[in-house]
This record gives structure tokens, sequence and C-alpha cells, in this order.
């Protein structure tokens, strides 16, 4: 071979084999192509692992936390409950079928057809995670259901592959159905509303079931962007985007033939409602709300079940009702009180409870000036007297037990007693001589008159005559609790504790011509996998309905001319008693219709609520009075709670009127009929209470008839061997209207 030959095949060989660490000789296709590949594979691996490595977790807290409602008797909803998130869980059944296609077209036209996964989006999301870009879109709908219900809302690269393989896992376990439930019921719509029913309610003040296809739309489109996007708050290009978005919505609807093209066009774009404040315990909501849990515990709903989230709980509340009731302790009270400058004026409490006597559905409450202020609710509170509220059972225990007086006259309306101030009770192991209102003598005085005017030595002798006892048994039958509640002569005078809620109770039997009538406040309470059925409380026969309809015509009398006047209107038929207890600590007022009991009381209370203090000087009218603005109260509501007022009377039956003696009145005794005088002037010291140890001891022997004028009393003696009975202050001066300027408790 020549010298030439020789040096082409050297060049060859150099084109061959490369010169030793060049860079060519590191990027052939070959070992492009296989790096590749191992890279496919080694990714492939580690997805594997991942996929293997990675379970479904459990849903996260928030996920699965949700609000408890409590709603009116009609469905409004009053206030919503539960640590910081508005959200009710709903059935995907509960939502139409064009507002779940809403939401899928918005966010995922093939969600019914694909894996649970874009990849593409995906991968496009870790990306911009990786550059820093923050959060990024892009995903299916299971995941966006992947990540608010098992996940985090972190943006980093580990919770995007966990979503990832999660979605894929989820994908094949679950149906779409429920995946598409979970994505709605868990998505964020802004105005504090998670989920879809609470969505509704923020936007539209509907119902998830009620939505319409537009509506839907709407809040399918929100998800995007649910501050931007919110119509009332929105910018003017807020607003732009948010009808871009709605229109694309319903375009994809009419593209994936969920929607008709005429359909479409007969849409129009539903602009929410305005946002409301949240509904939370302010007001009188935390009082309802309380009162409904208090009911609900024993109805076997626990705090514990109630925390749990996800309960509706309808009330029996009348909206309606409950807004009379609120407006006229405001008008009649409220507005007239002076709490920041007047030291009387701060310490006044009002409570009530309003009731159907029908049924015992508590239509109306007031717990108090705000719940988030004063947390003790006035409605339900049992650490007061209920005051001579108290003396119309003592004449239905008279009645039902068909007692007599102590010259063995039948008990009824016409039956007479001596109405003397101080008068000791005859025939009582227990002394007792309580004061009437001003000290003021009525003489020979019939049952019915005694109620007008709620004359204690009258009510004191009958309770004897009756027996504690017997009394008490027939108070506990018609609702009294047994709180503080000695058989002693003292609790004619209403010296038990009561609230307005017990004392309502039992003023709704003798509405209800005495069968039982309990109070409750819980109409139904229902969860997505539990639903409670309030026990019926049971309504037996506490008291005959004589009894309990001579009573109701007693109290008639109270209202048409007694101490109760300031409730008398034409306008209803009604009935009722006033009560003030001792010291002017509490004020009562307790009435009824033939359609509705209601009990309004004021409380004097100090020392935030550890103290009771006496009521006198209130809005600056003297003594406090049953009769003046509890009775005002009563009558403002009634009224209005009645729309105007109602036709419907009693139906009273077999009333007794009672036996009527009529032995001669001493010379010089009280006239049966005193004189009426002018009203003493108020002052703010309370008149005299009844001395707990009695000037008097009963005589050991009878005088021939208690219900006859007073006995000459023996000597005044002490009585060593038993204790004194409190008494009560029943009765102040001042003036009432269309009265005899005597203002009785």
């Amino acid at each position: 071979m020549g010298r030439a030959d020789a040096r082409r095949a050297q060049a060859r060989e150099s084109r061959r084999v490369p010169k030793s660490g060049g860079i060519r000789g590191l990027f052939t296709w070959k070992k492009l192509l296989g790096a590749f590949f191992g890279i496919v594979l080694l990714g492939m691996g580690a997805f594997g692992a991942l996929y293997v490595y990675v379970d479904v977790p459990a849903a996260n807290a928030m996920a699965e936390r949700q609000s408890n409602v409590y709603q009116y008797s009609d469905g409004t909803v009053l206030a919503r409950t539960g640590k910081g998130v508005n959200r009710q869980i709903v059935d995907l059944d509960d939502v139409p079928t064009k507002v779940q296609h809403a939401f899928v077209a918005a966010e995922n036209k093939s969600f019914y057809d694909d894996e649970g996964v874009d990849l593409k989006g995906t991968t496009r999301a870790l990306l911009n995670t990786l550059r820093g870009k923050g959060k990024q879109g892009g995903s299916t709908i299971t995941q966006q259901y992947v990540k608010n219900f098992y996940l985090t809302q972190d943006p980093t690269v580990s919770r995007k592959l966990k979503e990832l393989v999660i979605s894929l896992k989820v994908d094949q376990q679950e149906s779409k159905e429920t995946i598409l439930a979970g994505y709605i019921n868990t998505a964020y719509y802004g105005r504090g509303a998670s989920g879809i029913q609470a969505a509704a309610q923020a936007y539209y003040g509907v119902d998830a079931k009620d939505l319409n296809v537009s509506q839907g739309a709407y809040l399918a489109s929100l998800l995007q962007a649910p501050s931007q996007y919110d119509w009332n708050t929105a910018t003017d290009t807020g607003k732009k985007l948010v009808k871009e978005r709605w229109a694309y919505t319903l375009r994809n609807m009419v593209e994936m033939k969920w929607l008709t093209e005429s359909e479409k066009a007969g849409l129009k774009f539903p602009y929410p409602d305005k946002p409301k404040p949240a509904q939370g315990m302010e007001g009188q909501a935390g009082y309802l709300v309380e009162a409904a849990n208090e009911e609900l515990e024993k109805q076997g709903v626990s705090a514990a079940d109630r925390d749990a989230g996800g309960w509706t709980f309808t009330l029996t509340v009348d909206e309606k009702r409950q807004k009379a009731l609120e407006k006229s302790v405001d008008d009649q009270l409220e507005s007239k009180l002076d709490r920041e400058g007047n030291k009387v004026d701060a310490t006044v409490q009002a409570g009530a409870t309003s009731v159907d006597p029908k049924t015992g559905e508590v239509v109306a409450l007031y717990g108090g000036e705000d719940y988030v202020k004063h947390y003790i609710s006035n409605a339900t509170r049992q650490d007061y007297q209920p005051a001579s509220t108290f003396k119309p059972l003592v004449l239905a225990s008279a009645l039902e037990n068909e007692s007599k007086t102590q010259d063995g006259s039948l008990i009824g309306l016409n039956t007479m007693y001596d109405g003397t101030s101080k008068r000791p009770v005859v025939g009582s192991d227990t002394p007792f001589a309580p004061q009437n209102e001003d000290d003021r003598s009525y003489g020979r005085i019939s049952v019915q008159k005694a109620m007008n005017s709620s004359v204690n030595s009258v009510f004191a002798q009958m309770i004897v005559d009756v027996t504690p006892a017997a009394v008490k048994e027939t108070a506990l039958a018609v609702g009294v609790p047994d709180k503080n509640f000695p058989e002693r002569p003292a609790v004619t005078l209403g010296t038990m504790n009561a609230s307005t809620w017990d004392m309502a109770g039992a003023y709704a039997t003798l509405d209800n011509h005495g069968r039982k009538v309990t109070p409750h406040i819980v109409k139904a309470a229902e969860h997505r996998d539990r639903t409670v059925t309030p026990e019926k409380p049971k309504r037996q026969q506490a008291i005959s309905r004589a009894s309990a309809d001579t009573v109701t015509k007693a109290l008639t009398g109270v209202v048409d001319a007694g101490s109760g006047s300031a409730a008398n209107t034409p306008a209803y038929d009604a009935a009722g008693k006033t009560g003030t207890s001792e010291d002017n600590k509490s004020a009562w007022f307790a009435g009824y219709t033939p359609e509705l009991t209601t009990v309004v009381a004021l409380f004097g209370e100090g020392d935030g609520g550890r103290k009771q203090v006496s009521l006198t000087g209130t809005a600056n009218s003297g003594r406090a009075s049953g009769g003046g603005f509890p009775a005002r109260i009563w009558a403002d509501y009634t009224l209005g709670a009645l729309g105007g007022g109602s036709d419907k009377t009693f139906d009273l039956q077999g009333v007794e009127r009672g036996e009527v003696p009529a032995p001669p009145t001493p010379s010089g005794s009280p006239s049966e009929e005193p004189a009426r005088t002018q009203a003493p002037t108020p002052s703010d010291t309370p008149s005299q209470t009844p001395s707990e140890t009695p000037t008097e001891t009963p005589s050991t022997t009878p005088p021939p008839s208690s219900s006859s004028s007073p006995p000459v009393p023996p000597p005044a003696t002490k009585s060593p061997e038993l204790p004194p009975e409190p008494g009560e202050d029943d009765g102040q001066p001042g003036e009432r209207p269309g009265g005899n300027g005597l203002l009785e408790q």
C-alpha cells in the first residue's frame, strides 16, 4: 500500500473514533434516547412507588366540620352555630340536576368521562409552583375535591403530587356522584359560606334544592374567584369577568346537551342579594338557641352531638310574634329607661315567655337586652319569686278539692272572706298575718273582689282552709316547679321560685280548661344521618275543667276591674293576674286570651346577677308593680301577636260561684267596699313588708266564721316554738290606668 493510501485510511479512522474528552461523543442520539427512557422508567418507578405508598387519607377536620342551623317554625334561619364554619352538607339528590351540570360545565366538562386527573394541567401547575408562582389552577373536579376534602390548600410540590395520586385512587374507588357531591359541599363560595347550601342562603336566601339553573351557574362561576366575583363587592372589572364566566358556563351546558339554546336564551343574569351579617348569638337569638339546646339535651341530642355539626333544628317560635314581643319590650320599657344615667334603670331585667295554650309550643321568648351582654336568660331563670301570680292556683286548689272556709262554706267566687290587713290566719299551726297593699283593710269581701285587688289576708286564710300541702299538689300538677316550695301559708304569696317559662305553662293549663300544657320550643331535629322526633308532652287533665274555668272567670275580673286593668281592651277577651315580690325585687303579669298565654316579668338584678335589688324607681315611676310595665308590655304584645285583636271568647263551663254567707257586719268594722282614696304619692321607700313574726297568735279555738268579719284577737303573745313566716310586699302605691290608684303586684 502506498503512502497516499495509508494517509486516507488514517483519516477515515480518525473520523470514526472521537478524540478523548470531546463533547460530541457524550450526546449521541443513542445515548440521548437511552437517557430519556431511563428517566421515564425512573419516573414511572417513582410514581409507582408513590402510588403504593400514598393511601387515601381520612378527611381533614375542616372538610367535615359543619354548622348547626336553628330556624323559626316557618323555616326562616334564626342562627347558625359551629366553630367558625358556615357549612351544611346536603345530598346530591337535593341539588337540581341542571345546577349539578352547571358546576361541571364551569369547572370540568369531561368530568363524567375522565380518570380524575388532568396531567397537562397538573404538570403546568407543578412547573409554576417550582418557579415560585404560587397557587395555580388546572385541576379537575376530582382533584379539587381531593384538595378540599383530604388535603390542604398549601401550594407545595409534595401536596400537588399527593393530590395527583389520591385523585386517581378516589376516581377508582368512588362514584362520580359522590365526588361531585363532595366537591360542591366543600368548596368555598365567599361571604363566609362553605358548601352549596350555605352559599344558596348567603347569595339568594333559598335552600340548595330551590336554586334555578341561572343561580346555579352564578355560584359555579364564583368558585374561580369568590371575593373578586361577588357582585355586591366586585369592581367593574370583576363584574365583567363574572358575567363572562356565567355566560361561558351556560355555553358549555348547551355544548354538553344539558341545556337547549332556547333555554339559554331565556335566562337572565341572577343578581345576588346584598350580603347580610353573619347570623350569630346576638340579641334574642342566643336565648332561643340556649333554650332549644337545654330541651335537646333532654331529648337525647347531647352537646357532643351538636358540636359535631350538621344539624337543622326547627323551633316552635313564630318569627312575627317573636319580633312583636321584642318590639313591645323596646317600646313599653327600654325606651323609657336611662340605663346609663339612672342606677335603678341599670338593674332592670325583662323576661317573657309566650305559649300556644293548645299545643304548649313556645311562640315567642324574651331573654334579655342582648345575649352577648347578659347571658342569663330572664325567660327561664328560676331565682325570683312569682309573687301574687300564684294566688289563682290557691283558688284552683280550693275548687279542685271542694274546700270550705272555717265556718263550713264551700269556696267559690262569691264566698266572703275577711280582708283586714295583718289579720292572723285561723286554723294553722304556723302563724301568719300578712299585710295588704298600703296596709289597707277591706272588711268582708268576696273571693272575686279579693282576686281583683289581690288581697293578701284573704288568700292567706284560703291556703290554710285548703291546706298548703293540697295547694302544692295542685301547683305541681299544673306546672309550677318544686323549687324552694315549703308547705307553709306564706307560699300563698308566691314565695317559691319559678320562671316566666314555668308560669306560662301553669297559666296555659288554666287557659286549656285544666288540661296540662308543658311549654316546649323544639319542633324538629334533623341530621343527614339521624332524625330526632321530640317527645310530645303528655296532656293529662291536671285539674277539672270546672276548676280551671272558674279561675279563668276570676281572672277576667282582674283585667276588667282590678289590678290588671292596663291589659284591658275591647280588642280581645283576656284573663290575667299581677304580682310583685317582697321589696319590689320582681314584678309580674301573667295573662291569657283563648289563643295565647304570655307571662312577662321584670327583675331587679345587681352585682352582675349575684344580687336581687329593688325595682322601686324604675323609669322614675315610683314603686314597681305587675300592673305597670309588665301589664303594658303584655297588652301591647298580645294586640300585635293577635294581629290587632281577636273575636274569640272564653268558653267557660261549670263556673263555681260559691256560697254566700251573710252574717251582719259588726259596727265599726270596715265596709264591704271601702271608699276609694286618692293614690298615695310614690316614694323611694317600699311600703311596710309583712311582719315575719305575727303580732297576734291565732286563737286555739276558731271563731264562728273565718269568712265573716274579723274576730276580736286575743292578747298578743310570742310563738317561741315556730319559725317566723316570710311575707310579701304585695301591692305598691302608684297610679294605675283606669283603676283606683292602687297598684298591686
